[in-house]
């Protein structure tokens, strides 16, 4: 089938070079078994090369069910995935088919895979490389012919260095990469998707459709879209709502583009754990900042006691005017919901005779590890609510659920 052809049939707009062989991979790999890993950032449309694929297949006439497996809460996806007996857990009152059950014979769509807990993982590759399962609360294996194609916004492989995802289950899932390309990278294209949109809210609100001149096209090509094409067709509607005038200049263009995008995070975090751009997204940030304004503080003070070294009557002088600006700061300050301490303590120790001459001092590095200072807050909060695990994470301004799975990672026993 021609590529135009299918563009057509799914309303894919666009003419880059990427998609189209984004496209060209998806309708090859259609008409057979193998396992596909869609990459891309969230919002570029995933989820819609699934369907191409699917579409396409031998399987399409049977079942095919697309599953978020960020959404799904880790102490139930198993039941979810593979179905459970009855009894299996607490509410457990009747057997439950799983997903895998349910759509034999045909597709299922995982998105969101990086966020599967390590041991759906372990299950997961059984069903690729076997197709078995057993569903939770039994020892019976049961078959399953279901096509997997997965999709995630996250570097899996730096993922699986971290030991956050299974190595064999990465190269399992990747027998077929397709990466879909950002908006950003497709530039050409957003004209041609913003008159798409802006079209279609014409027909769903029964007006006519926005226009843009070509100063608020460059604009609206030159805006980076970190929301790829789903902030385009939100931005679209918006317009097409609120403006009263059909004809958007550039001036009336910027009432809907932010003028400062929220930065994004890379899609790999550094060492300090998963679910990136969920709970802890907004805190990383702030204690990325947290910890460099730090490091500025303690050079600072390294650099005040060299000269205190290098005249020891500054010494009294310092100690005192120290001790008077230490009175005036609020012991703790908070940061999104994480209490962190004004000061690293004990940046340097100081060794003194006892008659005002300095022999010797001693640096101490802090810990800037972000993996030791989130640690760090959880056990203050566990301790400050006597391990109520409810109280703690709304305290930490996190989910109970991300809790529980910070607790086994970093091995904090309540």
């Amino acid at each position: 089938m021609e590529l135009q052809a299918i563009k057509n049939r799914f309303g894919i707009i666009g003419n880059a070079q990427e998609l189209n062989y984004a496209l060209g991979v998806a309708v090859q790999v259609a008409n057979t078994d193998l396992t596909v890993l869609i990459s891309g950032e969230s919002g570029v449309g995933k989820e819609a090369f699934s369907h191409i694929i699917h579409s396409l297949s031998a399987r399409k006439h049977n079942p095919f069910i697309a599953v978020n497996c960020g959404a799904i809460p880790e102490g139930t996806i198993d039941s979810e995935l593979f179905g459970h007996e009855k009894g299996s857990f607490t509410g457990a009152v009747d057997s439950r088919k799983g997903y895998f059950e349910t759509v034999n014979g045909g597709t299922i769509f995982l998105d969101e895979i990086g966020e599967l807990p390590l041991g759906t993982q372990a299950r997961l590759l059984r069903v690729l490389e076997a197709g078995e399962f057993i569903r939770v609360g039994s020892s019976k294996v049961q078959k399953t012919d279901v096509r997997v194609i997965a999709a995630t916004n996250k570097d899996l492989l730096q993922f699986t260095e971290r030991g956050k995802f299974r190595e064999d289950l990465y190269y399992r899932l990747s027998t077929v990469p397709i990466r879909v390309p950002s908006l950003r990278d497709r530039k050409e294209d957003i004209p041609l998707l913003f008159r798409k949109f802006a079209v279609d809210f014409a027909e769903r609100y029964k007006t006519s459709p926005v226009q843009l001149d070509e100063d608020a096209k460059n604009l609206l090509i030159q805006y980076s879209w970190p929301g790829n094409v789903r902030e385009l067709k939100n931005i679209a509607e918006q317009i097409s709502v609120l403006s009263e005038d059909k004809s958007i200049s550039q001036n009336q263009l910027r009432r809907f583009i932010p003028e400062n995008p929220v930065n994004r995070l890379p899609m790999v975090i550094p060492s300090a754990g998963n679910h990136a751009q969920n709970d802890f997204s907004n805190e990383r940030e702030i204690l990325y900042k947290l910890f460099f304004d730090m490091k500025k503080d303690v050079t600072e003070l390294k650099k005040m006691f060299l000269e205190i070294l290098k005249n020891p009557s500054l010494a009294a002088d310092t100690q005192e005017a120290f001790s008077r600006d230490l009175k005036e700061l609020k012991p703790q300050e908070h940061f999104g919901g994480l209490v962190t301490t004004a000061y690293p303590s004990q940046p340097v120790v100081i060794h003194n005779n006892g008659n005002g001459e300095i022999h010797q001092h001693e640096e101490v590095e802090e810990s800037l590890s972000i993996m030791d200072k989130e640690k760090e807050l959880i056990v203050k909060a566990l301790k400050k609510h006597k391990g109520k695990r409810k109280d703690a994470s709304s305290d930490l301004g996190i989910s109970e659920r991300t809790l529980y799975r910070k607790l086994k990672e970093y091995d904090i026993s309540e």
